[in-house]
């Protein structure tokens, strides 16, 4: 499950060493650790990593596929786990040290800095392959991360990005070797601990202000 610990004024929320899917109970834990990222006071950031093969590889499909009478509520949690961490009033960075697939990638992109290992790990949203179209909510947060022509290679084709890749399509930021993915994510944090704070939360809400109200649109959220 995830933990959160904090080194100095950068929070490290550890997403978990399996495949971190978004199953209820770790889509509960990660919200509990926004809230307390959120209130703390004073200078601060958010960095989330991870520990092994995955960075996360998105929706529990078992779990909704054995509870598909909750797939609505379950598709607006997540909707508003993405919709949270996109306006968080901190500065926030990504640390993929692995796989980042389908809602775990659309979750690296809610992000303001994504950090990825150069060498090994895919970033993809595969969605186009499995059979599976993305929310409204889903396509306006990829949209609105991305630029047109990425966006439209990475959710039409499903292309698989490695680190390399990843950085010069502007998926991500910095592509490192496995051993500096979580303190170069650290260190973009450290840099921004200063903006924390209502402004910043201002700032997010209005520049992404048409990606959050599709988020949370409840009225229709699998469009």
């Amino acid at each position: 499950m995830p933990s959160l610990d904090r080194q100095d004024n950068v929070f490290v929320l550890d997403l978990g060493d399996g495949e971190n899917r978004f199953h209820p109970d770790w889509l509960t834990a990660v919200g509990a650790a926004l809230d307390e990222v959120g209130k703390a006071e004073g200078p601060r950031a958010l960095v989330t990593a991870a520990t092994g093969k995955f960075y996360s590889n998105g929706l529990d499909l078992d779990w909704l596929f054995a509870h598909a009478d909750q797939h609505r509520d379950y598709v607006v949690s997540v909707h508003e786990l993405f919709a949270r961490m996109l306006s968080l009033p901190v500065v926030t960075v990504a640390a993929l040290q692995g796989h980042t697939f389908a809602a775990g990638a659309m979750f690296s992109l809610a992000h303001d800095f994504r950090v990825m290992r150069a060498d090994r790990g895919y970033w993809c949203l595969p969605e186009a392959d499995i059979d599976i179209p993305f929310t409204p909510g889903m396509a306006a947060l990829i949209q609105s991360r991305l630029t047109p022509r990425t966006a439209h290679e990475a959710m039409v084709t499903a292309r698989r990005y490695g680190g390399v890749d990843a950085a010069a399509a502007g998926i991500v930021d910095r592509a490192v070797g496995e051993d500096a993915v979580r303190a170069t994510a650290i260190e973009i944090a450290r840099a921004q601990v200063n903006k924390a704070g209502d402004t910043l939360g201002t700032i997010k809400s209005r520049m992404y202000a048409p990606a959050l109200a599709t988020l949370r649109d409840t009225a229709d959220p699998l469009g």
